[in-house]
């Protein structure tokens, strides 16, 4: 792989050390028999580990020019797509495998949010996702209310499951090197846990919550989903509408959410 001209549009950031890929897969708990999705496979160091141990691993890469590298490698239970995970419907990502499977990937650091709303939002059949991420990204995705990270992105996480940190990773142990440290995420998804409430306009209710983060949740709230704040007012006692969303927690944004629909 030396040959290789690393690509920024792409974010290449490669790990090599067989320590930190051992651990990235027994993080994610993926063990025999596994169906796995990996997110840009890159020189196939963490792939390799993979195809070890999973049952089935389909594993894209946008970059085509690594594709002789990576069909070179005489992988048996992987297979590779070259093309962009993010232009192909999750239900046809479902499909390609049979039943539940689980995301492991050294994800790209521009891809990391949208990737993530759309296989939690989208996809039916994700058990688990492990994540290298950026660690700011990280910390985002685990903050709790009142902790200055804490946003749509915690929210919405927790919405769909349980997520934690598993390890920090310095800088050193990417090439290219990156300008910030990583961090691996394990997300524990739970497709039931808020089973009776409209995802898509949950979100776009968190959404309006945290579109201006120094603004109250009634000056948020009546612009966001076009409410006057006389109509607000009938729906919500005052104190939460002059408190901001960062003072709220998951289950205290669903109350929230419930109120405004039960009164529209």
């Amino acid at each position: 792989m030396s040959e290789h001209v690393f690509k920024k549009k792409f974010g290449q950031n490669f790990i090599s050390d067989r320590n930190l890929l051992q651990a990235i897969v027994s993080d994610s708990g993926v063990s025999a028999g596994d169906n796995v999705l990996e997110i840009g496979a890159g020189a196939g160091a963490l792939t390799e580990v993979l195809d070890k141990v999973a049952g089935k691993v389909v594993s894209f890469e946008i970059d085509k020019d690594l594709q002789p590298h990576l069909l070179g490698l005489g992988l048996k239970r992987t297979q590779f797509v070259f093309g962009d995970v993010m232009k192909v419907p999750t239900q046809d990502i479902d499909r390609m495998f049979s039943g539940q499977y689980h995301i492991v990937a050294n994800l790209p650091y521009y891809i990391t949010t949208p990737l993530l709303f759309k296989f939690l939002g989208q996809s039916s059949n994700v058990a688990t996702i492990t994540v290298m991420v950026q660690k700011e990204v990280a910390q985002r995705m685990v903050a709790q209310k009142g902790e200055q990270d804490y946003g749509l992105l915690s929210v919405m996480v927790a919405f769909y499951g349980s997520a934690c940190i598993t390890r920090i990773v310095g800088r050193k142990m990417f090439f290219p090197q990156p300008k910030v440290d990583s961090a691996l995420v394990k997300i524990i998804v739970d497709r039931n846990k808020f089973s009776g409430i409209d995802k898509a306009d949950f979100y776009s209710f968190v959404q309006g919550c945290f579109s201006m983060r120094r603004k109250t949740l009634k000056n948020n709230l009546s612009h966001a989903l076009g409410i006057n704040v006389k109509t607000l007012s009938e729906m919500l006692d005052e104190k939460t509408l002059a408190s901001r969303a960062e003072e709220f927690s998951l289950d205290e944004l669903i109350e929230i959410y419930k109120k405004i629909n039960v009164n529209r």
